[in-house]
């Protein structure tokens, strides 16, 4: 994935000075080591210049992790720890941080040894509130050197994300589809979060477009689709347009994302892009989201951004798709009956025209837009990539603004069934565990559009705890509750 942050962890010990620094020192050591024996060395760094005891420590541990190149930290207590300095240096980092602290070790060693980071890490927390600091806190944040290597390993792609966050530009072109206003995009709250935003015209998109006719590149780009196409690829004549379109888009966000590092496009594709592109984009949507870009479809601004959040934490491809329709009683009854552990209400299908890469369909074919040819000619509604998603573990999860400007969002884990949908376009049959009851009382009610992102595999834990972080109210957060926990607007009497 091109288009995704690759994070380095400082790991910044400290120590409160009325504890012996050679707790924080040997703690610290075993930490790295722990994290070295499991996971990837090259993902943090060990702090060696000090433990952080005062502002001025906290300087020169500041410096160095920024020299060390290091776009993440973590602050480890080794000991009760100096709420003071080891806040500061989490107010003075500019990137994701987190707070871990260590276990005592041993009944054998609680006079000399004994720590109380346990005691410190609430003065950490306090402090940290004090001075209007973000920062992971793991569940349980007090652990052994393994179970805090464990910690800061799931903290990467919550970092990825939050880093990532900070570093984007969403390109958009032109106004949403008619009768789209679900998908509202008040901008406000990206530049809350740190994203910046790019609207433009589809019509200079499509200038764009007209001046990349003839490149030289256009061969080269039909020639890898039709390789990874292979004998789905039953619209040849419409490849080298596609090519020209991907190279347009390509070239536009190059060309434009400033000082930002990483990018993402809402764009558009009807109603007047077929008749006048003369294709639809969806198979170049579905090459670029493949590569770690992801694009959204109808302009959807907070799509997209969904979109990036599961690309950053997954590292992964992610799709867009519409929660789109019921599964008929019959293919229940013949297909998932006996077979799934879901009723009726949990399943349901995801769809979209044809935007979802072609290593996640488990078949694919280039074939036309058949909602859009049911009043245009087929001719310009070639270019969806139609298939079947495969079978696995998703994510289904959005970040959203309302019309008044309150950050919303829901995440729920399920699996696409390995049941043949029998119908059109990139779809599958999705499986939620109280999909009925959460469809009702958090996408219903709280006013959701028809767009969701999925990522593929559960990552439900880091999603929610980058909702978190930067700042969706707990409150705001759904997920798709058992029976025994009702939703808020659930009549008790149903």
């Amino acid at each position: 994935m091109n288009n995704v942050p690759k994070m380095k962890i400082g790991i910044v010990a400290v120590s409160r000075d009325c504890f012996p620094e050679s707790l924080a020192v040997n703690r610290r050591k075993a930490l790295v080591a722990a994290y070295a024996a499991k996971y990837d060395a090259a993902d943090i760094y060990e702090c060696p210049v000090c433990i952080v005891e005062s502002e001025i420590h906290m300087q020169q541990a500041l410096e160095d992790i920024k020299a060390a190149g290091c776009n993440a930290l973590c602050v480890y207590l080794g000991n009760f720890g100096p709420e003071i300095s080891e806040t500061m240096l989490a107010e003075k980092f500019d990137g994701p941080k987190m707070f871990v602290a260590a276990a005592e070790e041993s009944q054998a060693d609680l006079l000399d040894g004994r720590g109380d980071a346990y005691c410190g890490m609430l003065n950490a927390s306090y402090n940290l509130a004090l001075r209007n600091v973000k920062a992971y806190i793991p569940e349980y944040p007090v652990g052994t050197a393994e179970e805090c290597a464990d910690m800061i390993n799931e903290f990467l792609p919550i970092a990825r994300a939050i880093y990532g966050l900070a570093n984007l530009k969403i390109f958009s072109f032109g106004p949403r589809p008619k009768n789209f206003f679900a998908c509202n995009a008040p901008i406000k709250q990206l530049y809350n979060l740190g994203v910046e935003i790019e609207e433009n015209s589809e019509l200079d998109l499509f200038e764009a477009f007209n001046n990349h006719a003839g490149d030289p590149r256009i061969k080269e780009v039909a020639a890898d689709m039709a390789k990874e196409l292979g004998a789905g690829n039953k619209k040849p004549e419409v490849l080298e347009k596609l090519a020209q379109y991907e190279i347009t888009l390509l070239d536009w966000v190059e060309a434009n994302k400033g000082s930002r590092q990483f990018v993402a496009i809402a764009g558009k594709c009807w109603p007047a892009f077929q008749t006048q592109f003369g294709f639809v984009p969806c198979y170049v949507n579905s090459r670029l989201t493949g590569r770690g870009i992801p694009v959204s479809c109808e302009v959807d601004i907070y799509g997209v951004l969904s979109e990036f959040i599961g690309t950053c934490v997954s590292e992964d491809a992610v799709t867009l798709l519409d929660i789109n329709n019921s599964v008929p009683a019959d293919m229940y009854k013949e297909s998932i009956e006996g077979k799934f552990p879901y009723t009726h209400k949990d399943t349901f299908m995801g769809f979209h025209c044809g935007n979802t890469c072609s290593s996640k369909l488990a078949f694919c074919e280039m074939k036309y837009q058949k909602i859009m040819a049911r009043n245009l000619p087929i001719e310009v509604t070639n270019g969806t990539l139609e298939g079947d998603i495969l079978p696995g573990d998703i994510t289904f999860f959005r970040l959203q603004s309302t019309s008044d400007n309150i950050l919303r969002a829901y995440v729920a884990e399920g699996e696409v069934l390995d049941v043949r949908t029998k119908s059109f376009g990139a779809i599958g049959v999705f499986a939620i565990k109280e999909m009925g009851r959460f469809y009702r009382h958090v996408l219903v009610e709280k006013n959701y559009p028809h767009h969701g992102a999925v990522a593929f595999g559960h990552f439900g834990k880091s999603i929610f705890e980058v909702l978190k972080y930067i700042g969706v109210a707990y409150d705001e957060i759904g997920y798709n509750q058992p029976k025994s926990l009702p939703y808020p607007s659930e009549n008790p009497f149903a």
